[in-house]
């Protein structure tokens, strides 16, 4: 049991259905999986996990807060995030055909050669420019605060902590599940690439929903 902490177990499970919801994160570890395989999606999930941490540090410090009651940070924040996904979407809508290199060749795996280290800075960049992760985590982790916590801010990082050390399994079985499916079409390269049009579609789709996203009100 940690100290300060009401309902853990409440907390841990919610974690993990809030965690298994699919939305921009979970879509981009698909993809990277599809695309890139195993070692792509588990990469791609670990800057989603890098890119939460930055938001748990955030409004532990109290910057998250300046996001969720300030229009002006927070619309400077979401048409910042928005335009990101819209030109991740673009890029996978305009990406070569599955298992091509970009020499041409196709790769001993099926899938195309990916850099993993770009693969991580996506993911991280996916989340960061997100102010509703930053919203999120100020309205859900301070519900299981405990009133007589003895350190509020403490027990605020050790929820956020916990969280992502909770969405992380999840997160990689994403990205383990997608780079399954890729070797299971292996050869159906144009479905590979139906797949990751659609994604792009959908990335497109969480950028334009996220520009219209109200702003908070001060």
């Amino acid at each position: 049991m940690l100290a300060g902490v009401d309902h853990l177990g409440l907390f841990v499970l919610t974690g993990l259905l809030l965690n298994l919801t699919p939305g921009p994160d979970v879509l981009y570890i698909v993809s990277s999986g599809l695309r890139g395989g195993a070692r792509a999606g588990c990469v791609a999930a670990l800057g989603i996990t890098a890119g939460c941490c930055v938001h748990i540090a955030a409004a532990t410090v109290g910057l998250g807060a300046l996001v969720a009651t300030s229009a002006t940070a927070f619309s400077v924040l979401k048409w910042v995030g928005a335009a990101y996904l819209v030109y991740v979407g673009l890029s996978a809508l305009l990406r070569r055909t599955a298992g091509t290199a970009l020499t041409g060749e196709a790769s001993p795996s099926g899938n195309a050669p990916v850099d993993l280290g770009a693969v991580f800075l996506r993911g991280l960049w996916t989340n960061v420019l997100n102010p509703k992760v930053a919203v999120f985590f100020l309205a859900f982790l301070p519900q299981f605060i405990a009133p007589d916590a003895a350190d509020k801010t403490l027990t605020f990082l050790a929820l956020g902590l916990l969280f992502n050390l909770n969405a992380l399994p999840v997160n990689l079985g994403y990205g383990l599940a997608a780079a399954w499916l890729s070797v299971r079409l292996r050869g159906a390269g144009r479905l590979v690439d139906a797949l990751e049009r659609a994604a792009g579609g959908l990335f497109i789709y969480f950028g334009l929903r996220l520009a219209l996203q109200d702003t908070p009100n001060t």
